[in-house]
């Protein structure tokens, strides 16, 4: 299908004289990763509950999946999946228990195969049969995607998948990311981190007082500015680097 796996047109939506966004476009072309940047308000989760259905536009129009947010909200919420910015996770149940739970409630025929898949998908057998409650910040966010991709839904949308999370564990999940979108799943994205729009997305949207401002690849938005010039600079090591190089990425 050629058809973008979301489509927004003029989107917008207020609280009482609080315009949150005031027209906002973009496609999202399918198995991509298309990250919606932005500072804190700018409007990222309310277009994210738009998208899935939680929340209706004022004024615009959404689809998902080839499916209208407003007319098919039943289809579009069978298309997708959403991870909000905190953990979703059972913490007195084991990794594997939360992924068989819902399984269940999805009615899959082999719950306990799909839960085995998904652990060795996100890198977390060995920790399957430990309460969830003795997990890091960063398994806990791994299995929380895992969860939300039980029944294998088209579009996931990630809302600040990465809010307070250590460097290591911030890795962990933007390796999860990727991966994602390496088996054709199309990811939404919202972060106000730079580096990591930067790190995962193949096109990043800036949302600034409710408006799209920018909207393209890496490289196109570098040509925004004027080349830059050369200088000869000795490079020094980074502290991010730094800190890699001595505790090492891990999985």
């Amino acid at each position: 299908m050629t058809e973008p796996a979301i489509r927004v047109r003029d989107l917008e939506k207020s609280y009482n004289d609080l315009h949150v966004l005031r027209g906002v476009d973009f496609d999202v072309a399918r198995g991509s990763i298309f990250a919606l940047l932005g500072s804190n308000g700018a409007g990222k989760t309310t277009a994210v509950r738009i998208l899935s259905t939680l929340l209706k536009a004022d004024a615009g129009t959404v689809s998902v999946n080839g499916f209208d947010v407003a007319t098919q909200a039943a289809s579009v919420r069978e298309s997708i999946s959403l991870t909000g910015q905190f953990a979703a996770v059972d913490e007195i149940l084991s990794g594997r228990e939360n992924l068989v739970l819902v399984a269940r409630l999805r009615h899959l025929s082999n719950p306990g195969q799909v839960a085995d898949d998904l652990l060795d998908r996100f890198s977390l057998t060995d920790a399957a049969a430990r309460r969830v409650a003795t997990y890091s910040g960063g398994m806990r966010r791994r299995l929380d995607i895992a969860m939300s991709l039980i029944g294998n839904p088209p579009v996931i949308f990630l809302d600040e998948p990465t809010t307070g999370l250590d460097p290591q564990a911030r890795i962990e999940v933007w390796n999860s990311v990727k991966e994602l979108a390496g088996r054709g799943t199309t990811v939404l994205l919202t972060t106000q981190y730079l580096n990591e729009a930067e790190q995962l997305a193949d096109r990043i949207a800036i949302l600034h007082e409710g408006r799209i401002i920018v909207n393209g690849t890496l490289d196109e938005l570098k040509q925004l500015l004027p080349p830059a010039k050369v200088e000869y600079v000795e490079k020094q090591p980074t502290l991010e680097e730094i800190f890699f190089a001595v505790v090492g990425t891990g999985k």
